[in-house]
C-alpha cells in the first residue's frame, strides 16, 4: 500500500511539472511572437519619414495629410516604447493604418507622384511591412488563444492559478477603421 501511495505522489509530481513546463512553453511564445510584432512595428515607424519626405515634394499644399500621418506614427511608437497593451498599440496602429491609407489615396491625384520611384519603393515595403504585420498578428493572437485556453481547461487550470499564470490579451486593431473609404479633398 506504500508503494502504491508513493507512486501516485510520484505520478501527481511529474504531472505537475509537466503542466508548469508546458505553461511555461506557451508563455514565451506569445512572448516571442510579440517580439515578431514588435520588429515589424519598428520597421513601418522606419519607414514612414521617408514616405512623408517623398510625398512632400510633389504635394507641399497637403501638409495637414502629411502632418497627420507624422502625428499618427508619432503616437504609435510612443504607445509601442512605453510597452502598452496589445489594447493601446492596436488604437494607436488603427490611426495610423487611417493616415497611411491617406497618403496612399494621394498617390491617385498626383500621377508625377505614383510614377515616382522613390515612392513606388517605400509604397512596396510598406505593403510588405503590413503584410507581415497581419502575419505577426495571427501568430501572436494564435499563440495567446493556445496560452489561453490552457490557462481554461481543467485540470491545468489548477496549476495556472496556483503558479500565477494570466489571460494574455489578444492584439486587435479595430475593423471601423479598416473598412472607412479613404476621402482626399483639395
Amino acid at each position: 500500500m506504500t508503494w502504491i501511495i508513493l507512486i501516485v505522489i510520484v505520478l501527481l509530481a511529474l504531472w505537475i511539472i509537466a503542466a508548469y513546463n508546458g505553461l511555461i512553453r506557451r508563455k514565451n511564445q506569445v512572448q516571442e511572437s510579440w517580439s515578431d510584432i514588435d520588429v515589424q512595428l519598428k520597421r513601418r515607424y522606419d519607414l514612414i519619414p521617408n514616405l512623408v519626405e517623398t510625398v512632400k515634394g510633389y504635394a507641399s499644399h497637403e501638409k495637414e495629410t502629411l502632418d497627420a500621418v507624422i502625428q499618427a506614427r508619432n503616437m504609435a511608437q510612443q504607445a509601442h516604447d512605453t510597452g502598452a497593451s496589445p489594447e493601446a498599440m492596436a488604437a494607436t496602429e488603427a490611426t495610423l493604418a487611417g493616415a497611411l491609407k491617406t497618403v496612399f489615396a494621394l498617390s491617385e491625384a498626383y500621377p508625377d507622384l505614383k510614377a515616382n520611384q522613390n515612392f513606388l519603393k517605400l509604397q512596396d515595403e510598406l505593403s510588405d511591412t503590413e503584410n507581415k504585420i497581419q502575419a505577426s498578428r495571427r501568430f501572436y493572437n494564435g499563440n495567446v488563444r493556445d496560452f489561453n485556453t490552457a490557462l481554461q481547461v481543467f485540470p491545468t487550470n489548477l496549476i495556472a492559478s496556483s503558479f500565477g499564470f494570466t489571460e494574455q490579451k489578444f492584439f486587435e486593431i479595430e475593423n471601423a477603421v479598416e473598412r472607412e473609404n479613404v476621402k482626399v479633398g483639395f
